[in-house]
């Protein structure tokens, strides 16, 4: 059984960092080496069919360990972190009612505080009224306003999507808080770690996965998911890859002229990350498996690995 420290809480395992830098093989190595299994923190990877798109794990990629929190949700519903929090919070106490050990993966840091700062996000109604007034503004003028209301929020958010962006006011309008005012005291005794790249490095790798995706069929999964119901306008809302390819499959864009984009918005996007998980002195940053293995096995103590 994993061991509880003298705060009596329950251990967790956060690994975290930007896209591409490989975060979902280190988690499956720890969880092959410490008995655990994975509860994602992906804000896109919860929906269905959202597979290549998203660099979902497949099935050989899991080596036989238990992911939570995949192909959860349909596509065209909204889904927030509240109800993420909810869910992961339910997953982990599975895990840990197993006796294995959970460890919580992913690059949506609003998702990973939100479960290891115990963030209480209110679980806000939608109130339509506020939306119609938004929906008339420019991604620009939402995130201008958005500045003004949480600069914190602001400056980790895809400032292009629309989306994202009413929630965000919506939420704030609505409770009067920002994300800071939200803490609880933590549920779990966490160890955060950061998948350490070096910036060059994860260009190369940004790229390399993009034209991986592409020979993988990431153009005809979107292609599916529109013949399925997905509308072009959901597909955009999902953000990077899906809205270049919603823009591909409308002809608004060429191949080359997608791809080209796509690549400076993932590594953009990249950037916003790690703005995010810099806040975070807590974290520490591993290069290896080795150097994550001996901080989980201080953590965790000598005596509690499983075989």
């Amino acid at each position: 059984m994993v061991s509880q420290r003298k705060n009596n809480k329950p251990k967790l395992i956060v690994v975290l960092g930007p896209t591409a830098s490989g975060k979902t093989s280190l988690a499956v190595l720890i969880a092959k080496k410490f008995n655990g299994e994975i509860v994602s923190a992906d804000s896109r990877q919860i929906y269905k069919g959202l597979d290549i798109g998203t660099g979902k794990a497949t099935k050989k990629e899991m080596r036989g360990i238990k992911h939570h929190l995949l192909d959860i949700e349909n596509p065209k519903k909204i889904y927030d972190v509240a109800r993420y929090k909810d869910l992961a919070d339910k997953a982990i106490e599975s895990i840990l009612q197993k006796g294995k050990l959970p460890i919580l993966c992913g690059g949506t840091g609003l998702y990973i505080d939100a479960v290891a700062k115990n963030i209480a996000y209110p679980n806000v109604p939608q109130n339509w009224k506020l939306r119609e007034s938004l929906e008339t503004k420019s991604a620009d003028e939402l995130f201008s306003e958005l500045k003004k209301l949480d600069a914190k929020r602001a400056k980790t958010i895809d400032k292009k999507n629309k989306r994202r962006l009413i929630r965000a006011i919506e939420i704030v309008r609505l409770t009067g808080k920002k994300i800071d005012t939200l803490k609880e005291n933590p549920k779990y005794d966490v160890l955060l770690l950061g998948v350490k790249k070096e910036p060059l490095e994860l260009e190369a790798l940004i790229f390399k996965r993009l034209i991986k995706r592409i020979k993988q069929g990431m153009i005809a999964e979107a292609k599916h998911l529109h013949k399925k119901g997905l509308s072009y306008k959901r597909m955009t809302e999902l953000g990077l890859e899906y809205r270049y390819l919603a823009m591909l499959l409308e002809g608004k864009i060429k191949k080359n002229e997608m791809i080209n984009k796509l690549n400076t918005k993932i590594r953009q996007y990249a950037k916003r990350q790690m703005t995010w998980f810099k806040r975070d002195k807590d974290i520490h940053w591993v290069a290896s498996e080795k150097e994550a293995e001996k901080l989980i096995s201080e953590f965790i103590g000598k005596n509690t690995l499983l075989a």
